[in-house]
Order: C-alpha cells, then sequence, then structure tokens
C-alpha cells in the first residue's frame, strides 16, 4: 500500500440473487471459453476451517458448474505458512497460483513492482467500482492489484461469562479500566488476556497499538512510507509495552503460543474458556468458532475497541485494522479473472458476511452481517478519525519479521524499546 490512511469505511446493502452474481462475473468480458478447451485456475486462500473454507469451496463449485470445461483447485493454507514462505516461493518461482492472496501495504507494492500481479484496473473495473474506498490499500500509483473481501478494525475479543463472574461491569475504556479488569479476573484464577507470541505479529500487534496510540496521525501518515523513525514516540510505543507486560496480563508459556492453530493456541485458549480476552483481527470470531467443541462461534463472545491509552498523544479517534484480498498472478488466464469477480460480489460477500467469518467490503453486503460483534468492529472503523494499517503491512514484507521479532524480545525481557526502531531503521537501510 502507498498510503496509510483510510477514513470512513462505511457501507449500505441490498440482497441480490446467486444467479445475478454468476452472470455478473463475465460482465467484463472474457473465459467464455468458446472453443471448447479445458482451463484449469488454481486459488490459494487461507481458510483452513468452515464456515469460510466450505464457502470458497462452494464457490469454486458454482463457477465449475457455469463455466464449462472450467475446473477451480481451490486450496487453503495455514496464514503464516501462506503469506510468509509459500507465496514468495511461488512467485519468485515463476509458477504462482492463478488467484491468492494478496496483503494490503508494503507487500501489494513489493509484488506489483516486481511484475508478480496483474493490474486489474480495467479487467476488473465494475467490481473495484462496487468496493469504493476499500481498494485504496491495494492500489499502487493508481492502479489497482488485488481485490479486498474483507476489512474491519482490531480489537479485543472477551468471554462476557468470564467478565460477569469476575464482576467487570461493562467494557474498559481506557488501560487503566482494562488493567484492573487483569486483576479481577486474575482473582478468579483465569488467565487474563491470551497472546500467541509464538507467531511473532500477535505479539506485533500490542507495539503497533502502541504506536498509534502515541504518535499523532501526521507521523504515521509520513513516517511509515518514508521509513522515518526519529520521532521519539516510536520509543514510547516500546515504553508503553514494557509497562504493560510489567502488569503481567498476559497466559502462562506466551512465548511459545501459537495463534490459531489447537487448544494450546492463543484462539484455543479463548474458545476453551481458558483465557478471558485477546486483541486480534475482525476475522477472529470465526477462527474462534472452529476450535470450540461444537464448531460456533459461542454465544459469550463480546468484542470492544482498544482501550484509549492514559496521556499518550495520539489521535483519540485512530484505530488500527486491515483485511485480506485476492489479487491474479501477471499471466493469469481471462477465466481467473471472472472468478475474481465472483468471489468478490454481492453475493458470495453477503454469505461471507451471513457467516461470521469477518467484515465484507462490498457495501450491499454490510447489512448481511449478524453477528454484533462484527457488526460492532464494521461500526467503530466506520466512524474512526484515522484508520491505520496494521503496521508491518504498511511498511512491507522486509520488515515483518525484524519487526516482530524485536517485539517478541521486549515481551521476553531481552530487548528493549530502542532494539525496536534500531530493527525498522535497520530494516528500511537495507532496502
Amino acid at each position: 500500500m502507498n498510503r496509510s490512511r483510510i477514513t470512513r469505511v462505511a457501507a449500505v446493502g441490498a440482497a441480490s440473487a446467486l444467479a445475478l452474481g454468476l452472470a455478473a462475473c463475465s460482465s467484463d468480458g472474457g473465459g467464455d471459453n468458446d472453443n471448447g478447451d479445458s482451463v484449469t485456475i488454481t486459488w490459494w486462500h487461507n481458510a483452513t476451517s468452515d464456515p469460510l473454507q466450505g464457502i470458497y469451496e462452494e464457490v469454486a463449485a458454482e463457477f465449475e458448474a457455469e463455466n464449462p470445461g472450467v475446473k477451480v483447485e481451490v486450496t487453503g493454507y495455514q496464514n503464516e505458512d501462506l503469506q510468509r514462505t509459500l507465496i514468495p516461493n511461488a512467485l519468485q518461482s515463476g509458477d504462482a497460483p492463478d488467484i491468492f492472496m494478496v496483503w494490503p501495504g508494503g507487500e501489494v507494492r513489493s509484488q506489483a513492482e516486481a511484475g508478480h500481479l496483474m493490474d486489474l484496473t480495467e479487467v476488473a473495473s465494475e467490481s473495484i467500482e462496487a468496493m469504493g474506498a476499500s481498494v485504496a490499500p491495494w492500489t499502487v500509483e493508481g492502479k489497482v492489484y488485488a481485490i479486498p473481501y474483507a476489512f474491519g478494525a482490531a480489537g479485543i475479543w472477551y468471554n462476557q461469562e468470564l467478565f460477569d463472574e469476575a464482576g467487570i461491569e461493562g467494557t474498559p475504556e481506557t488501560l487503566s479500566e482494562l488493567e484492573d479488569a487483569v486483576a479481577a479476573l486474575k482473582a478468579i484464577d483465569v488467565e487474563p488476556i491470551a497472546v500467541g507470541a509464538g507467531d511473532l505479529w500477535p505479539a506485533g500487534h500490542w507495539w503497533y497499538q502502541f504506536a498509534v496510540a502515541s504518535c499523532p496521525a501526521d507521523v504515521l501518515e509520513t513516517a511509515i512510507p518514508e521509513h522515518d523513525f526519529t520521532d521519539p514516540c516510536w520509543i514510547e510505543a516500546g515504553e508503553r509495552l514494557q509497562e504493560w507486560i510489567a502488569v503481567e496480563p498476559f497466559n502462562n508459556g506466551f512465548l511459545a503460543t501459537p495463534a490459531q492453530t489447537g487448544a494450546d493456541s492463543s484462539n484455543g485458549l479463548i474458545a476453551n474458556q481458558t483465557a478471558a480476552m485477546e486483541f486480534m483481527g475482525p476475522w477472529n470470531a470465526g477462527t474462534i468458532g472452529s476450535l470450540t467443541e461444537d464448531g460456533e462461534v459461542p454465544e459469550w463472545l463480546g468484542w470492544f475497541p482498544f482501550p484509549s491509552v492514559d496521556g499518550a498523544s495520539g489521535d483519540p479517534g485512530a484505530i488500527m485494522g486491515g483485511g485480506d484480498g485476492f489479487g491474479l498472478s501477471a499471466d493469469a488466464p481471462d477465466e481467473a479473472v471472472d472468478l475474481l469477480k465472483y468471489i468478490v460480489s454481492e453475493d458470495v460477500q453477503r454469505r461471507f458476511a451471513e457467516s461470521g467469518a469477518g467484515v465484507p467490503t462490498h457495501p450491499a453486503a454490510a447489512d448481511a452481517l449478524t453477528d454484533p460483534n462484527l457488526q460492532a468492529s464494521a461500526a467503530a472503523l466506520s466512524e474512526a478519525t484515522y484508520v491505520q494499517l496494521w503496521i508491518d503491512s504498511a511498511l512491507g514484507p522486509a520488515f515483518g519479521a525484524p519487526l516482530n521479532q524485536a517485539v517478541v524480545n521486549i515481551f521476553a525481557g531481552s530487548g528493549t524499546p530502542q532494539d525496536v526502531v534500531t530493527a525498522l531503521e535497520q530494516t528500511a537501510a537495507s532496502q
């Protein structure tokens, strides 16, 4: 992404039929396969459990049924494997899938500049127009290289039953109140907050959030694309994180805890009610639900925005968030363009919203959200005065590992706030 600010990502909607959605996927031309030749489309995504995995399999089958001669090979991979190794390796080898996950910010920028991505500006113009402002994080020098299907705000997911048991009234609005909630939960022998620091980026989110709280919006907007980390607010973010870690709010063994895989992951600790809270993106309801005994999002799951940070000088109306999008390899067939249009169509986006897997980007699908937590996340995003992409995404793929490792070192007590800034500066210097 070549800008880190998005304002007022809001949506209203109306229903459409499946037949209309399928018909629309060829409205920009291409993909009819009239010559009778068979075409195989490879599609990689990061859904490894229902409901989203099932939705994608249905979409592939529906597209095949409406397009004789077209075969869709759809595969879900664990998110970290997909982002860190599978997609980068496939792009470098020249054997990339036709449709694949493209993350916003620096990642889409680097992939576009390397020539790996198809310019969708003209070939998918109707789909892009329907999405409105949500395509901005996937736009590089005025050209759109991926179309988002989910975008939402980060916040704290919590167990309302455990809050009630601990005597916590309402939800914390300040960091001091969150600290009080941590103490109340400890008093009933519940681990207050789960964090999957073993996967690095969930711990990184805490530093990102303290940076958003500490840095004024104009600093965030200029420093990130310019790789200028001289403002003292970046050090302050690490100092605030150190102060928060000293409260001891996190689960036992958090340094080795994964984020989303298995009962011992941070998601699993929420699902089995061992821990009461987790700071995570809007996809969390679906991933927590996949780890419950019945595979459903629990009725006790709630959401609230990250509390304000006492004494911080950042924009009090700022919020952190992000999303997922799909792009095409530069040499993908016309049929893959049509499939992408169908994936982000109103009908499929409505099913995505109804499933509770996340917040859709299609404006006409927003009213299909039934999960009150996702409704709250969408409302918080639309009301924000400034929206900051996950900082590692905004900076680009080269920054993610060194930044997040430096943050985890603070969690481990072996790193300092200056180490994080040094990691950022050294990575920038190597670019």
